[in-house]
């Protein structure tokens, strides 16, 4: 059951992926939890080197700073549903799963003009239902192929889990936010996106987001 709800290549509770096609030198970096203050640095940060990447959103903190929202669409990158309120799913009954991600869902759309295609899942726990929710509001599942525990590590440790597992077609996870806490720390986050994605682009890598890296013709 452990592989079932948490395992990154489960299909146990819905259609999901992890990772992207290998034959091309292409990978996506993401980020959970935001919108939060400190949004508008990592955007600084990618704007700088053209990069475009996917955010996985919650409602309630959309609904706190829609602005930072709007500004992460209107940058070009790419908006996912990381449910409402972040809670365990395994807590929650079916009915309130595909509450969590139709309130985030129309909250997101509402705020950023977009209608989230991928859904990843608070702390990458899935349950009994979210199958079904998924299919009901068109979500695909996305996991990830590393994640650099943004939230405990040193900047340098994060990056060094990055370009230590990086490879092609992976999904990097980091955060912009802290589940629903108000202004939260993320300068670990920044430094590491910081010292990571130029040496990326140095190793010839093309970051694209979760969209153009499963589906390139999109």
């Amino acid at each position: 059951m452990a592989w079932a709800t948490r395992g990154r290549s489960s299909q146990v509770f819905g259609r999901s992926i992890w990772r992207g096609p290998r034959e091309r030198r292409a990978i996506a970096l993401t980020f959970d939890d935001g919108p939060s203050e400190s949004t508008p640095q990592l955007l600084d940060i990618l704007s700088e080197y053209r990069v475009p990447a996917t955010f996985f959103q919650c409602g309630a903190n959309a609904d706190r700073l829609p602005e930072v929202s709007r500004e992460v669409a209107a940058r070009g990158h790419e908006i996912g549903n990381h449910s409402y309120s972040h809670p365990y799913l395994f807590l929650r009954t079916p009915g309130g799963i595909e509450d969590e991600l139709r309130r985030a869902q129309e909250t997101l759309s509402q705020h950023t003009n977009t209608t989230p295609a991928w859904f990843r899942a608070p702390f990458g726990t899935r349950w009994f239902g979210l199958g079904k929710a998924q299919r009901r509001m068109n979500l695909t599942g996305v996991m990830w192929t590393a994640i650099g525990y943004d939230w405990s590590l040193k900047p340098e440790e994060v990056a060094d889990r990055l370009l230590k597992t990086v490879d092609n077609g992976a999904i990097l996870c980091l955060h912009d936010g802290r589940e629903l806490n108000t202004k939260p720390d993320i300068r670990a986050t920044v430094e590491a996106v910081r010292r990571v994605v130029p040496v990326l682009l140095e190793r010839r890598y093309e970051f694209r987001t979760i969209s153009r890296l499963i589906c390139p013709m999109t």
